[in-house]
């Protein structure tokens, strides 16, 4: 604690000499104007930093969301074509509306098959932006076996899922 003397004056006034300051050795508290706009500059290069990694893992949710959903296609097409074994071939043609599942119809395995692929192609348009599905049937090799494809589009490129499944019972 500093000392403060304090001396009598003529007509009776008090003086602290400790307040007795020169006009060069005061301080001004508080922050200049530069300080602020640079310590602004640094905080909006922060922000934009957070706010483009926001926007990227909103992207790569959405990717991971599609991605899913083309797991989940591939694997009902696999599930069908296996508990159809008997239609080879023809998963490979075109999908039809053969009311299969729904109507109570009696189909057979190839009109079953064409059913099949009227329904992933729905599915496809619906889950998936663009979303196909192609399937190649390999009947040279045992057992045949079929590749199933489902593609998709995310901006500025084009996905893809591929599996490769053998089919016993053909």
């Amino acid at each position: 604690m500093p000392l403060v003397a304090q001396v009598n004056l003529p007509g009776n006034q008090m003086t602290d000499y400790s307040k007795k300051r020169t006009l060069s050795s005061q301080r001004i508290g508080g922050f200049t104007l530069i300080e602020v706009l640079v310590a602004l500059v640094i905080m909006s290069v922060g922000m934009l930093g957070i706010a483009g990694l926001y926007v990227h893992s909103m992207q790569a949710g959405r990717t991971s969301i599609l991605h899913h959903n083309a797991v989940t296609l591939a694997g009902d097409v696999a599930d069908r074509i296996r508990a159809n074994p008997t239609a080879a071939a023809a998963y490979v043609a075109p999908g039809a509306d053969n009311n299969c599942i729904l109507g109570g119809i009696d189909c057979t395995p190839a009109e079953m098959a064409a059913n099949d692929i009227f329904l992933w192609d729905q599915q496809a348009v619906d889950t998936l932006p663009t979303g196909t599905i192609t399937i190649v049937f390999d009947n040279g090799v045992f057992p045949p076996e079929y590749e199933i494809t489902v593609a998709w589009e995310e901006p500025g490129e084009v996905l893809d899922y591929v599996i490769t499944i053998p089919v016993f019972g053909i």
